[in-house]
C-alpha cells in the first residue's frame, strides 16, 4: 500500500468539523480547498508507528476499521492534530501537510488501500467510504 509522502504544502487549515454522525473530518484549507475525511480512512493512514511501523516496509495492513468512529479531536500546537479513534487508538500527529496530502490524494490512497487489502486476501466490510 502507497504510504502518504511527507511534504511541505504550506497549507494551515482555516476552519475544521468534525461530523460524528457521520463519521467523517471536515478541513478548509487556506488556498479555498475543502476535504471531507472519512474516520476510516483517517484510521488506515494514521501516521503513527504502530501503523506505518519503523522504517521502509515495515507499515502493517490495517483491516476491519469500516465502522471505527473518531471521538474526539486534538490540536497539537499550530500544525497537527491528534485523533482519537474510538478503537483505542490515539498515537501519531495528523499534520497540517499530511491532512491536506491525504485530502488532495485520497481517491488514489484509497484505490491503494482497496487493492492492498485485495491483496492480502482481506475483504472490507460495508458499503464504500473514503
Amino acid at each position: 500500500m502507497k504510504r502518504p509522502e511527507r511534504r511541505d504544502t504550506g497549507h494551515t487549515p482555516t476552519d475544521i468539523h468534525l461530523h460524528r454522525g457521520s463519521k467523517t473530518l471536515e478541513l478548509h484549507y487556506d488556498d479555498g480547498q475543502t476535504f471531507v475525511l472519512s474516520a476510516e480512512y483517517l484510521r488506515v493512514y494514521s501516521p503513527s508507528a504502530e501503523v506505518r511501523g519503523h522504517g521502509p516496509g515495515q507499515a502493517v495492513l490495517q483491516v476491519g476499521k469500516t465502522a471505527v468512529g473518531i471521538t474526539r479531536i486534538e490540536p497539537v500546537g499550530h500544525y497537527a492534530l491528534r485523533i482519537h479513534f474510538d478503537d483505542g487508538h490515539n498515537t501519531g500527529l495528523y499534520s497540517w501537510d499530511l491532512l491536506y496530502d491525504l485530502g488532495e490524494n485520497q481517491s488514489q490512497y484509497w484505490q491503494d488501500y482497496l487493492d492492498s487489502l485485495a491483496e492480502a486476501g482481506y475483504q472490507r466490510e460495508g458499503g464504500t467510504a473514503t
